[in-house]
């Protein structure tokens, strides 16, 4: 056999080896693609808040552990309720180099303020967690459940001021709700971020909010605000103490306190419109990674959150029943017409 019959061979017996083992080889192990310039992190709400804590925290996780080779910028877009984040993502179509970090205002900020924008014009790459509402009030007031403070509310005729981010979103949807239920009324005053609210209600400026755990855990932790429930089906799974005397799973639902509203939020990554699945792999691969990291773990228990994920098909069909969820939602508090 001559030499060039044998390299012949050979080359196309390589060529065979690494086309077997590309199909063999277990998903993430090697991206078809990757960055090749910095991945903007788009937040489309203010500082201090859940989704821009989770979206910090992620990038702080990336570095640390090396996760990717091109750095991760955060871009808070947070103008006409997340609209301003949402119109960015949808106008950068052909660019995989960005990502948003999603909350409520995916669903409600198109539907009540008439922006031309859906969720489905980005592409979904996965649910990182969902995230829970707590009614808190100022650690001061004497209130030991809910129902204390909230007949207390409906006693005030109207007076008792709700502070939450935005109008029109998750947190005025819920008081909205309590008002439904309980027969009370609140002054709502909407802040750019959960972090501006938190701030509020510690200063006294508010008598109570539904910010997420996360966004109140270190005004809890240092004795400035008072979780009075969690508006969730069951307990917290966390049991570690986050103050001397309490911890997450030590709150009580909202309906043990004959509250029965209950309302969880979409932490969720999306990339922009026409985006491949080589692209799309690359993140679900790399947020796998932060998820592993006992960084991940720790956060998610400091913030108390429900660690449901999903991608592909399940999350698209959750997206979809979501969306159906908070038209309904809005619809009951009179944001949309019937």
């Amino acid at each position: 056999m001559s030499r060039k019959i044998v390299l012949s061979t050979v080359r196309k017996s390589m060529v065979k080896f690494a086309m077997a083992a590309a199909v063999a080889a277990p998903f993430g192990v090697s991206a078809a693609w990757q960055p090749s310039k910095p991945v903007e992190f788009v937040i489309p709400a203010g500082t201090g808040g859940g989704a821009d804590q989770m979206a910090r925290f992620v990038q702080g996780i990336v570095v640390k552990h090396n996760l990717m080779k091109q750095p991760i910028v955060i871009l808070n877009k947070g103008g006409g309720a997340g609209a301003e984040g949402f119109l960015y993502m949808k106008g950068a179509k052909g660019d995989p180099h960005k990502i948003i970090i999603t909350l409520s205002n995916l669903f409600t900020t198109p539907m009540g303020t008439g922006t031309p924008f859906n969720w489905k014009d980005l592409t979904p790459v996965s649910m990182l967690a969902l995230d829970q509402f707590i009614l808190w009030v100022h650690a001061d007031t004497p209130y030991k459940t809910a129902k204390e403070y909230l007949d207390d509310v409906k006693k005030a005729n109207g007076a008792k001021k709700m502070a939450g981010t935005g109008a029109k979103q998750e947190d005025q949807i819920i008081t909205v709700a309590i008002e439904q239920s309980t027969g009370g009324k609140f002054i709502y005053v909407p802040f750019a971020g959960g972090g501006a609210v938190a701030t509020q209600l510690v200063g006294k400026h508010v008598d109570s909010t539904v910010n997420n755990p996360i966004e109140a855990v270190a005004q809890w932790r240092a004795g400035g605000l008072k979780p009075l429930c969690i508006f969730d089906a069951k307990r917290s799974i966390y049991t570690k103490k986050v103050t001397i005397n309490q911890a997450w799973s030590d709150v009580p639902t909202c309906k043990e306190g004959g509250l029965d509203v209950q309302y969880q939020m979409l932490r969720g990554i999306f990339t922009t419109p026409g985006a491949t699945q080589d692209q799309v792999n690359f993140y679900l691969d790399l947020f796998k990674k932060v998820a592993a990291t006992p960084e991940w773990k720790e956060f998610m228990e400091t913030g108390a959150f429900n660690q449901t994920t999903m991608s592909g098909a399940a999350y698209v069909k959750w997206l979809e029943q979501a969306e159906a969820t908070h038209k309904d939602l809005m619809t009951k508090a009179g944001f949309l017409s019937k």
